[in-house]
């Protein structure tokens, strides 16, 4: 519970900026560091080890690296600070990490699949995924969007802006229901639960 009241607490915080996370002098990837900072505990990257799969993108070549490894919780929290790093939106300098610049993963591939096992995919926006809401339309028109099959849809724009620009917490409350509920059903239909 203490994630969902710091991600509530934090789009609080956008919510009362005139431009949102785009207002000049608001430093998104300063509030996000504080966020992280405050959920991780000190051996974060002994437990994500060969267990976290981050995705990010080189800023230089524009190429997408899976990262598992981290020597050091502070590396961790690099990672997951580049891989939330949106160019523009959370500033203008992307995150340095082991000497090279990192914007967010999702812009090459929102869609990492690990070569072994199952990679249950999961994402906020109608698709063709695993995991993800069930928008139903007259036609199901989809785009290739960061290796993503994505139902081009008003209602995923929406989820766009919100994403961008978060609604009230009660709407917040909702969408994390209706995760919870896209779960679940993916679960259920696997089999999962005995």
């Amino acid at each position: 519970m203490e994630c969902t009241k710091i991600i509530y607490e934090f789009a609080e915080d956008t919510r009362k900026l005139y431009f949102g996370a785009l207002t000049p002098g608001y430093d998104l990837m300063a509030k996000l560091r504080g966020c992280i900072d405050s959920i991780l505990p000190p051996n974060a990257h002994e437990i994500a080890e060969n267990r976290l799969f981050v995705s990010v993108t080189s800023a230089k070549n524009g190429k997408n690296h899976l990262l598992s490894n981290f020597a050091s919780r502070e590396d961790l929290v690099k990672v997951l600070l580049a891989s939330s790093f949106i160019p523009l939106y959370a500033g203008i300098s992307p995150v340095e990490y082991k000497g090279q610049k990192w914007i967010d993963g999702g812009l090459t591939n929102g869609l990492p699949i690990l070569s072994v096992g199952r990679t249950i995919t999961v994402s906020p926006f109608s698709g063709r995924l695993d995991i993800c809401p069930q928008d139903k339309g007259r036609m199901d028109v989809y785009a290739k969007v960061a290796k993503q099959d994505l139902l081009l849809s008003t209602t995923n724009l929406v989820r766009l802006h919100q994403a961008l620009f978060p609604p009230g917490q009660e709407k917040m409350k909702s969408l994390y229901q209706e995760g919870y509920d896209n779960a679940i059903h993916f679960l259920l239909k696997e089999n999962w639960f005995e």
